[in-house]
């Protein structure tokens, strides 16, 4: 079992306020665990048994409908606190995650992260300030799955994804990140038939080009412009 580097947690935004001896605490009682594409980290109704933080990579949290079809409610990348809420209420993972590209995650056993909140209270301030700020995300995600017209939902989609890690590239904004086009349906919630004709169109009409490496939005105002 791997243990962290106590430096490795003060990248992390929850930890980044707490004081150097508790992150070398919080280290102490912590693993490392590596996953491939496609491994679940954690499915829906599994015990919180931990605290996860991506560290490395991206993991996608869904839900699966009952005729099997997964709806993505959120991708989280490095610094990420995935299944928090449950965790710290003690309740089973009200979704399932798992590892859309090679991951590494820093897990924390409940127990212990619990007890070194009782005696830290800096890491109370931490956690308690990340936990509202991703409640708030997914408060706005769900909405955002259920209102407007598809092309504006994969426009705040493509948005969103080039504001957190788009950068000047081959001819536009290059988001560095493959979703198949069921993966694109899933984060809007709608068919995979609807993703591909929208994705069809758009590299039609040269507002966003797909790579075997990720997007690029070589039109971003037309993209505004759906979500205005």
């Amino acid at each position: 079992m791997q243990h962290p580097d106590p430096d490795l947690l003060a990248k992390i935004p929850v930890f980044r306020r707490v004081l150097p001896e508790d992150r070398a605490r919080i280290a102490a009682v912590s693993h490392l665990r590596d996953y491939q594409r496609g491994d679940p980290v954690f499915d829906e109704g599994d015990p919180s048994a931990f605290f996860y933080v991506v560290v490395t990579g991206r993991v996608k949290v869904f839900k699966r409908a009952p005729d099997g079809h997964e709806r993505i409610l959120e991708i989280f990348g490095a610094g990420g606190l995935i299944g928090a809420v449950a965790a710290y209420e003690s309740r089973p993972y009200p979704a399932a995650a798992s590892a859309i590209e090679p991951v590494t995650c820093l897990l924390t056993p409940s127990p212990d992260f619990f007890a070194l909140l009782e005696s830290q209270p800096t890491l109370v301030r931490g956690l308690l300030g990340s936990l509202s700020v991703r409640l708030m995300e997914l408060t706005s995600r769900l909405a955002e799955l259920t209102s407007g017209r598809m092309d504006t939902r994969f426009a705040r989609l493509f948005l969103k994804l080039a504001d957190q890690m788009g950068t000047p590239d081959r001819g536009g904004i290059f988001v560095p990140m493959v979703l198949s086009r069921q993966e694109l349906a899933d984060l809007t919630g709608t068919t995979i038939e609807t993703s591909i004709r929208i994705m069809s169109r758009w590299n039609k009409d040269h507002v966003l080009h797909t790579d075997k490496d990720g997007f690029v939005l070589l039109d971003r105002a037309a993209l505004e412009e759906l979500v205005a």
